[in-house]
């Protein structure tokens, strides 16, 4: 029913059936308005596109308890974990949460997308999970109307963000295979279009640097274990490595399969370490070391933020520190001894 004409406020009471005053009240979060009047005031605004400025004082007062989450994928593990936090944290608030989907990766389509999803809905605050290369999510909170947190390290200091503080952790993990004699340490990377990737890439060529180690030759992978087999293969075909560090524990599982294959012992021939600790890390043989990121407390303090901007729009970035979990995947290299592949 909504035209290319700007809805006013008389458009709202005349297909609410109210008065304009009626609206106001509502708009205004004034007392005094029955249930089923607001109930059809608010049914006309989202029907009709009404967003006056105005609003933002309705929603402050918990009129919808509702948050919205825009997300491009919710694959990667990390994704994953982030929205059960959002969704636990907002159930426990009393709001209900909405999901809605992005779509590709393009910026153009992300701008496309990013106001039209939410037009038939009412959401008090909105929070966006990224995995892949920032484009038009910078612009979301002028687009939504609402108080927005972005999930990602990327985001422009006036926008509210909490992210993984990942560069540090990747730091810590190759200086822990370092300190136990390893001259350097290969790296399987995740897709180059995802930040996470890119930016654990980056911390791990940092941190050789810094030590003064060689940078080996990179493999990549999807973040899927059957990526992780089929680069540690590659690798092996021209490198030994003696110091492995996967992109994902996903990953690290394909290329503990594939360095099996080649006759390769863990850790005794090869130290890995993977990222995020998934639930299964521990059942790994050997157990694997890896670097927890609380994907989950990413996503319960993003809430927090969001709701909090209810009452102070002042953008503020958090960062969710690391920790690095040694199990029996990485040992001092076996100095001296002559690997051959199978």
């Amino acid at each position: 029913m909504a035209s290319s004409k700007r809805a006013s406020m008389s458009d709202v009471a005349r297909l609410a059936g109210v008065s304009s005053q009626t609206v106001s009240r509502v708009v205004n979060g004034e007392r005094y308005v029955t249930e089923v009047k607001k109930h059809a005031v608010l049914a006309a605004m989202r029907e009709l596109g009404y967003q006056p400025n105005a609003a933002a004082r309705a929603m402050k007062r918990g009129d919808f308890k509702t948050i919205g989450v825009l997300y491009r994928s919710l694959h990667p593990v990390g994704n994953q974990k982030a929205l059960e936090g959002i969704v636990d944290a907002a159930t426990a608030e009393g709001y209900s949460t909405l999901l809605f989907p992005l779509g590709g990766d393009r910026a153009a389509r992300v701008k496309e997308k990013s106001s039209a999803p939410l037009q038939p809905h009412s959401i008090d605050v909105a929070i966006v999970i990224i995995s892949s290369s920032l484009g038009g999510e910078t612009d979301l909170q002028v687009k939504l109307h609402v108080p927005t947190v972005i999930l990602s390290s990327a985001a422009p200091h006036d926008v509210s963000s909490v992210s993984i503080a990942e560069a540090c952790g990747v730091r810590e993990a190759v200086m822990h295979l370092l300190g136990l004699g390893h001259p350097t340490v290969h790296h399987i990377a995740g897709p180059e279009r995802s930040l996470p990737s890119r930016t654990r890439e980056s911390a791990w060529r940092a941190a050789l640097t810094e030590a003064g180690r060689p940078i080996p030759t990179i493999g990549r992978g999807d973040w899927s274990a059957a990526s992780g087999y089929q680069a540690t293969r590659t690798l092996l075909e021209t490198e030994q490595p003696t110091a492995l560090f996967a992109g994902n524990d996903q990953m690290a599982l394909g290329a503990y399969r594939a360095l099996f294959e080649a006759g390769l012992r863990i850790p005794e021939d090869v130290s890995v370490i993977g990222c995020d600790n998934i639930d299964e890390s521990d059942s790994f043989a050997p157990p694997l070391t890896t670097l927890l990121m609380d994907w989950d407390l990413v996503g319960r303090t993003a809430l927090q933020v969001a709701l909090g901007m209810l009452d102070d729009p002042t953008p503020s970035t958090l960062t969710i520190p690391t920790r690095l979990i040694v199990r029996a995947s990485t040992a001092a290299p076996a100095h001296g001894e002559q690997r051959s592949h199978r």
